[in-house]
């Protein structure tokens, strides 16, 4: 029987464990035997997950935690033109790259970036290196406003694991976010939330404007 490319990979991140009982001999003797191939790798999957290092973000106000945020977030409808309504773009973004849609986070960038206008698989190329990916968003920060467009910060703790090794990965990002001011002549759609850039978490008394790099750093591209 031949097995599917992804089986093949299963087995072979299962084979680099160093506890595997027997398993990965279990699971070719399984597919010789005529079991299914999917089922086979689920099932691999399932046992290497069990005996992989946990995922632990540090927790906010810890080294490579997200920072304590300094007033009680608030209650109540959340305006999607503010602060906070720029903070559920960017957790729905990540809450897509989650679920592996990244044809759907990609349409949270501004469409004129450089992210935005990329290709969609060389965008998905970005996260190939991690099979897990979540997030924790932080409190935005204030809205501020230049040259007729607002534009916010919001803290981001990423972490996910390593494809090739199976290893947890931790990173504080900072996304910016624009969209045009309510003035005469603009669109309903620019009038939105959209991801400017991402890069490295800066404090806010150094934190510029504009995030530093367009690119989230999570993968290199392929």
């Amino acid at each position: 029987m031949r097995m599917a490319r992804g089986t093949i990979a299963a087995l072979a991140a299962l084979m680099l464990l160093p506890a595997c009982d027997g398993r990965e001999e279990s699971a070719i003797d399984n597919l010789a035997n005529g079991a299914n191939p999917t089922q086979v790798e689920n099932n691999l999957k399932a046992e290497a997950q069990a005996v992989l290092e946990p995922l632990v973000p540090p927790a906010p106000g810890m080294p490579g935690g997200l920072p304590v945020p300094t007033e009680p977030m608030g209650e109540g409808a959340i305006d999607p033109r503010g602060a906070q309504g720029a903070a559920q773009v960017v957790e729905g973004y990540y809450g897509l790259l989650e679920e592996r849609r990244f044809d759907d986070a990609q349409d949270l960038w501004n469409q004129k970036s450089a992210i935005g206008m990329e290709d969609d698989d060389r965008f998905a190329a970005r996260f190939r290196g991690f099979s897990e990916i979540h997030a924790n968003i932080g409190a935005p920060g204030p809205v501020e406003g230049a040259a007729g467009s607002l534009y916010v910060t919001v803290p981001v703790q990423v972490f996910g694991r390593l494809t090739a090794t199976g290893k947890p990965w931790y990173a504080l990002r900072q996304v910016t976010l624009r969209r045009a001011n309510d003035v005469d002549g603009s669109t309903e759609e620019e009038r939105r939330w959209h991801i400017e850039s991402i890069g490295p978490y800066q404090p806010p008394a150094q934190a510029p404007l504009q995030a530093i790099s367009a690119t989230d750093g999570m993968a290199a591209k392929r």
